[in-house]
């Protein structure tokens, strides 16, 4: 199967957020969210377009990754500009065959000529820490409300990028959706039925619960 990244268009919008539904439908809750957060992500200022890429089979969009500005204040009094990942989606059909490996491994080489420094992402352990990412309490980076969280990842795109990093993580605000607005940009989408209690969801259960204090 032959698999093209490139940058989304605007005329894509429509098909890459159903794609990003589908990904995530029931994954980590009952429904999702995550197709709406792309949707208002892109008029953040802080979006990245030069990183916002989708992987097309025959002329099909199959996966999606996209990228924000985010930032570490640091243990020694200064703010650091990193990178957020996510949400990054891939089809349900097309799982499991790298495609999301290649779009990390394609974007974060972007993102390092670009010149940044750093990008973190919250993800299961045992996905992220096979394409390149280190947990961030490693490093010393907490989250926002200072706490160590081990589904907190962090990867460095050059010698030396995570030093001085140690401190507190702060995503951008756009990631702190109104779960009723999703809910009404969710009513222009073929209806779906939502369950309970997934393996997966189970799962995101056991990894919210991997954070300690400091």
């Amino acid at each position: 199967m032959e698999i093209e990244l490139r940058t989304e268009r605007i005329i894509d919008y429509k098909e890459t957020e159903s794609v990003t539904r589908e990904a995530f439908w029931n994954y980590y809750a009952p429904g999702c969210c995550e197709h709406y957060l792309l949707h208002v992500m892109r008029d953040n200022p802080r979006f990245v377009k030069e990183l916002d890429f989708v992987a097309v089979a025959n002329g099909k969009i199959v996966g999606n990754i996209v990228y924000v500005k985010s930032h570490i204040e640091a243990d020694n009094g200064s703010k650091y500009e990193v990178l957020t990942l996510g949400p990054i989606s891939v089809l349900p059909d097309f799982q499991r065959k790298g495609i999301a490996s290649r779009l990390i491994g394609h974007t974060r080489s972007l993102a390092a000529k670009m010149g940044f420094r750093a990008i973190l992402l919250c993800g299961d352990p045992l996905f992220y820490s096979r394409v390149g990412f280190m947990p961030a309490e490693d490093f010393g980076i907490r989250t926002a409300d200072n706490r160590y969280f081990r589904a907190l990842h962090v990867c460095g795109l050059h010698d030396g990028a995570l030093d001085g990093l140690r401190g507190r993580y702060f995503e951008d605000e756009v990631y702190n959706i109104d779960p009723t607005e999703a809910t009404d940009f969710d009513k222009d989408f073929p209806y779906r039925p939502t369950v309970t209690g997934t393996p997966t969801q189970k799962r995101f259960e056991e990894v919210m619960a991997m954070q300690r204090s400091v």
